[in-house]
């Protein structure tokens, strides 16, 4: 099944040509919106965008490293869109990784892809110094904070990245133009991504400017971004997810881009920066929304009239096209910011209850698919169609059909099209296992119904199968267990029951503490009363599954699962199964 565009979007054939059709278009506008030592903004327009984009390259290929790997690890910040583009755009390949990390793990993947050089943000100082010494093949450490602003190199290799720009500044006056004149071969790798596995250790996707731009101008088909939309950055860059949505398709459309200053600053910087786009994954909008409702709870007249509101906006929206929502959920708006007017969902399955109060609150809430083989966005609801509990319709230019479905219609996703991978890093076996005929088989199941929208129930791997053949699928019953209010987060498997024929559906759950707590008054509510707690829930969740779904066994867990970056648990990490 594939879509038509619902807009019109300009072509470009590479990033280099995407950065400079926007800044003919949008120059003297802020690309980005920094946050200065005494906590207010300082804008970069689109024109100081590219000069730093063009210094740093030209830098980079004077150095030697035309056509080298060259890594970038740090938070979310304007030198890692910099060091992003430079690199893509003329340079050589760009190797993102994820600052999450364990130092042993970056040091494998600096390795692994054969960096030749490392940009890094000033917190990593101390382990790059290790790394020199241990990594013949990495030549440049290149400091984003180092205040040196002219030497651009010390004798162990150590590098400015403000004394760069300023040397490829000086190098391009002098009419160097080996980096600006550099041709793009739009079908060749020029990004490596290491994938953050659920599952196990991270394969190294092989990604191309063509595959980036054709999932940028589909996305940008389907969803209406304009140069008047401003976003805060706060999904890791380093996964594709926000660097395509949160950082190119920004850049392409001439947006205003901020950076989220950590999880526990988000509500801050949403008041501080004022998005009108937000790209979150489901456990982030989910804990807001459960905030909301909790607050509304320690009122009991609260929680009856935000209902009743709730209901009231509905009716007016949906029959008389009347929309005063944002008058109604003014302080729900002012405590993201005043002006988000779309949150974007990604990353796993979202709770659709959730998506519908957004909607009802006047914030458009549209949740899409993809992995970072494809780019990453396979599917997503569009402007003109769209279903809270789907993960919407695949996106203008992408094949994505159901393979070899079930008696109910489920069956694994595959896709075909521009912004399918080109492979995985030196690893042809494990390309060969997903990559078949020119589609991509994505390893996720799900079902599409006469319409084209897709819904998705999990991953093959996790699928449990009971002995009787029937398939259960743990993603689902965890969604169930999560809405509620006393559950924080869940982890569904299955056990065969020895010497009998049963497989077992059991779950680890991690409550709520703080909502439980406020349940029965208590500070430190007893382990009995939170067992008690949580059991009524298990129980009601099961009255709405058949028998062979129903979790028999559950164990209570103080502390979160250990997660990917996108917030996602590491499935492989619980040796239950």
């Amino acid at each position: 099944m594939n879509s038509k565009p619902v807009y019109e979007v300009r072509p470009i054939r590479d990033l280099k040509d995407m950065l400079k059709q926007s800044v003919e278009l949008f120059g003297s506008k802020n690309a980005f919106l920094v946050k200065t030592g005494d906590d207010n903004y300082k804008g970069i327009t689109y024109s100081q965008f590219k000069e730093d984009v063009d210094a740093l390259g030209t830098a980079l290929t004077n150095l030697g490293l035309k056509d080298k790997f060259i890594a970038v690890i740090g938070e979310n910040r304007y030198e890692w869109c910099v060091t992003y583009l430079s690199v893509v755009n003329g340079v050589g390949v760009i190797v993102p990784l994820d600052k999450e990390l364990p130092e042993h793990e970056i040091e494998n993947l600096l390795t692994r892809s054969n960096a030749a050089a490392v940009v890094f943000s000033g917190s990593f100082s101390e382990q790059m110094k290790a790394f020199s010494s241990k990594l013949s093949t990495v030549k440049y450490f290149i400091n984003m904070d180092s205040s040196e602003e002219d030497t651009p190199e010390t004798k162990e290799g150590f590098l400015s990245f403000r004394g760069l720009i300023n040397h490829g500044k000086k190098l391009l006056a002098s009419g160097d133009r080996s980096y600006i004149d550099a041709d793009i071969d739009p079908e060749k790798m020029s990004i490596l991504i290491f994938t953050s596995g659920t599952t196990g250790a991270s394969k190294a996707v092989m990604l191309s400017h063509k595959n980036i731009c054709s999932n940028m101008s589909a996305v940008c088909s389907s969803l209406y971004i304009d140069s008047n939309d401003s976003v805060l950055s706060i999904l890791p860059l380093h996964h594709t997810y926000e660097c395509t949505a949160g950082f190119l398709v920004m850049i392409y459309n001439g947006c205003t881009i901020s950076f989220n200053e950590g999880l526990k600053h988000i509500a801050k910087n949403l008041k501080e920066v004022k998005p009108t786009i937000v790209i979150l994954v489901p456990l982030i909008i989910e804990n807001m929304y459960k905030k909301i409702w909790e607050q509304a709870s320690k009122n009991r007249g609260l929680k009856t009239k935000l209902k009743i509101a709730m209901f009231i906006s509905d009716i007016l929206y949906n029959v008389f096209k009347i929309d005063i929502r944002r008058k109604i959920f003014k302080q729900i708006h002012d405590n993201i910011g005043g002006r988000v007017r779309l949150i974007i969902s990604g990353a796993a399955a979202l709770n659709p209850k959730v998506a519908k109060g957004f909607t009802s609150f006047g914030i458009k809430l549209r949740q899409g698919y993809g992995l970072t083989e494809c780019s990453p966005i396979v599917t997503v609801n569009r402007d003109d169609e769209f279903r809270h509990d789907s993960i919407g319709k695949a996106l203008p230019g992408l094949e994505v059909k159901i393979d070899n479905p079930d008696e109910y219609g489920y069956g694994e996703i595959i896709v075909k099209g521009d912004s399918v991978m080109l492979g995985y890093f030196q690893d042809p076996e494990a390309t060969e296992k997903v990559l078949k005929d020119g589609w991509l088989y994505t390893g996720d199941l799900g079902k599409v119904d006469n319409e084209g929208f897709f819904y998705i129930t999990g991953r093959k791997k996790n699928v449990i199968v009971t002995k009787n053949g029937k398939n259960i699928y743990p993603e689902e019953l965890e969604a169930s267990l999560n809405k509620s209010l006393y559950i924080l987060e869940s982890l569904v498997w299955g056990k065969n029951v020895e010497g009998s024929d049963e497989t077992i559906v059991c779950a680890k759950i991690v409550p709520n503490f703080e909502a439980i707590s406020n349940k029965l008054g208590l500070e430190n509510p007893p382990e009995e009363e939170i067992h008690k707690i949580i059991k009524a829930e298990v129980k009601a969740v099961n009255k709405s599954l058949p028998m062979y779904k129903r979790i028999h066994e559950f164990s209570i867990r103080y502390e979160e699962f250990e997660k990917t970056t996108t917030r996602k648990i590491k499935r492989y990490l619980e040796n239950q199964q």
